[in-house]
């Protein structure tokens, strides 16, 4: 990351094509979320780069390999986010550390969120019908989806072929009416969340994905495509739909869809802060890319 104040973009030619195809619309996508204070943040933009007390790398407010804050930002002005599954995040070997925002995720969420760089992946095969793989593909359901194609892979749909013998876990259809008549909607929300325990990302270049995702550890996965998200990510990377979003907004998105459909609850903002330096970076890059317009049509009066 190099977002030393005061912020500039380089005339090169790689720093052009790094940023030529950021979506940065004059409207904030980003500006309803309900965040902790930023203060926090503009002072250690305003002072540099500072050193990471773990490794000694100098960093612009947080260490992506040792996911912690950097000297000049307290661990406790940094928000910690619960969620209510755990997050594996698999990140490519060549994906620069500094571009990712998949230590956003680690940061925030520390106790919920494990990254691993591939080929290092876990065991997923025991476990396969309490975890989904985010994904976009030919095969990938949507999240409301979910507990449906879980139930079929459920041990108690594996193990027992005869209905005499089935545990009564899982509801039939008139067990479903009768529940939806006697308005236990609520308990029936909650089975469908007891299904899922888990959720894979991959975090790396679109192009870079394949390898990863066609590896036979991961088969087996459902896959969930967020078909309906919009990403702004500055990075997004040309001739790819901007349905394709950054590593911690696909994790953010995800939550939310997860909440009010899987869990059946208003969202009150309660995962936004996983967008706490996201949406941070994405208003310096936003008002530095603002006054580099205003300089350029400026210059172009006055010629």
């Amino acid at each position: 990351m190099s977002l030393n104040p005061p912020l500039s973009f380089k005339k090169d030619k790689d720093s052009k094509s790094e940023l030529q195809d950021i979506s940065l619309t004059k409207e904030d996508p980003l500006q309803n979320l309900c965040l902790a204070s930023q203060e926090v943040l503009q002072k250690a933009q305003q002072s540099g780069r500072a050193k990471c007390l773990k490794c000694g790398g100098s960093r612009m407010f947080y260490c992506y390999t040792c996911y912690i804050p950097v000297e000049t930002v307290p661990v406790e002005q940094i928000p910690v986010v619960k969620l209510p599954l755990k997050i594996d995040i698999i990140k490519h070997p060549h994906e620069t550390d500094g571009k990712s925002t998949a230590a956003h995720a680690k940061l925030l969420a520390p106790e919920d969120v494990n990254l691993y760089t591939y080929p290092c992946i876990p065991e997923y095969e025991e476990r396969k019908h309490e975890i989904v793989l985010v994904f976009p593909g030919p095969n990938s359901v949507s999240i409301e989806d979910i507990s449906l194609h879980l139930h079929k892979h459920s041990p108690s749909n594996v193990l027992y072929s005869s209905e005499n013998d089935r545990p009564e876990k899982l509801p039939n259809k008139r067990q479903k009416m009768e529940v939806e008549e006697n308005g236990d909607a609520k308990d029936s929300s909650k089975r469908d969340s007891a299904l899922l325990k888990k959720v894979v990302f991959i975090d790396s270049t679109w192009n870079q994905t394949h390898k990863i995702i066609a590896d036979e550890r991961l088969q087996g996965l459902l896959q969930v495509e967020l078909k309906t998200r919009k990403t702004c990510f500055w990075r997004h990377q040309k001739g790819k739909p901007d349905t394709f979003l950054s590593t911690i907004e696909a994790i953010y998105y995800f939550l939310v869809d997860y909440h009010t459909a899987i869990l059946k609850e208003k969202y009150k903002g309660q995962y936004d802060n996983l967008m706490f330096f996201y949406s941070f970076m994405y208003q310096l890059i936003k008002n530095a890319k603002s006054s580099a317009r205003k300089q350029q049509e400026n210059n172009i009066i006055n010629l």
